[in-house]
C-alpha cells in the first residue's frame, strides 16, 4: 500500500481519525465520482468552479475553454480541487450528533497546462472512453479548432488526502435509552434511462455503454 505524506494543508485537525492517505483509496473516490470543484485566487477573491475530472495513473485532469478565467488562473497558481460522494444522511438521536455519510478526497498544487496538440487530443478520447467505452470511434472527428479552443490542466496527486464518514450515528451513552428512531438514510445516484434528442432516428441503435449503472460505487 502506498501512502502520501500528510502536509500542513493535507493535515486534518477535525476528526483525524477519519483521514486516509493511502493512494488506492484517494484513487478509488476520484475514479467514482467525474464531479469535482476547483478552488483558486482571483483578483485577490476565493472563487470555485465545478468542472468534470478525470485520473491518469498519479495525475488528475479536466478541461475546459481556453479563456475561461478558471484556466488562466488555475495555470498561474495553487488550486484547490476536491471530489465528494455523498453516500447518506446519518439520523442520531440528538441534533447534535445529526451527520452524513460520504467519501471526499481534496488535492492540492499548481496545474500544468497541457499544450501538446496530439496529448490534448489523446486526453480529450481518455476522458470520452472514461465514461463511454467504444463511443470515441462512433463521433465525428474533433476540429483543429476545437482542440486548439480547449485547455486541459493537469495536477499531480502528490499533495493529497481523503476523508471518509460511514456507519451509524454516534450518540451519547445516555441517549440510546432516548424513544426515538435513529440510523441511516443511504443516498445513491444513478443514471436513468437515456432520452434520445429529436435527430436521433428510430434506426440508430442504442449503444451497449448506455446500461444501468451508478454513480459513486
Amino acid at each position: 500500500m502506498t501512502t502520501l505524506n500528510p502536509t500542513t494543508r493535507t493535515k486534518l485537525s477535525r476528526l483525524p481519525e477519519r483521514g486516509r492517505f493511502d493512494i488506492e483509496t484517494i484513487h478509488s473516490i476520484l475514479d467514482a465520482m467525474p464531479m469535482c470543484h476547483v478552488a483558486y485566487m482571483w483578483d485577490g477573491k476565493p472563487a470555485i468552479v465545478p468542472t468534470l475530472q478525470w485520473r491518469e495513473q498519479d495525475q488528475v485532469f479536466w478541461h475546459g475553454s481556453t479563456g475561461a478565467a478558471s484556466h488562466l488562473k488555475g495555470q498561474e497558481n495553487d488550486v484547490c480541487l476536491n471530489v465528494c460522494i455523498f453516500d447518506g444522511l446519518v439520523l442520531a438521536r440528538s441534533a447534535f450528533h445529526h451527520s452524513a455519510n460520504y467519501r471526499s478526497v481534496t488535492i492540492f498544487g499548481t496545474p500544468e497546462r497541457v499544450i501538446d496538440h496530439d496529448k490534448k487530443t489523446q486526453l480529450m478520447k481518455n476522458f470520452v472512453e472514461g465514461f463511454f467505452p467504444g463511443r470515441w470511434d462512433q463521433l465525428r472527428p474533433l476540429k483543429d479548432k476545437e482542440i486548439r479552443a480547449t485547455s486541459i490542466l493537469s495536477l499531480p496527486i502528490t499533495e493529497a488526502s481523503a476523508k471518509i464518514r460511514s456507519g451509524p450515528p454516534s450518540d451519547e451513552d445516555e441517549d440510546y435509552a432516548y424513544d426515538v428512531w435513529a440510523g441511516v438514510l443511504p443516498i445513491t445516484m444513478r443514471f436513468e434511462e437515456p432520452h434520445a434528442d429529436e435527430f436521433t432516428t428510430a434506426d440508430v441503435e442504442r449503444p451497449s455503454y448506455l446500461v444501468d449503472r451508478s454513480i459513486g460505487q
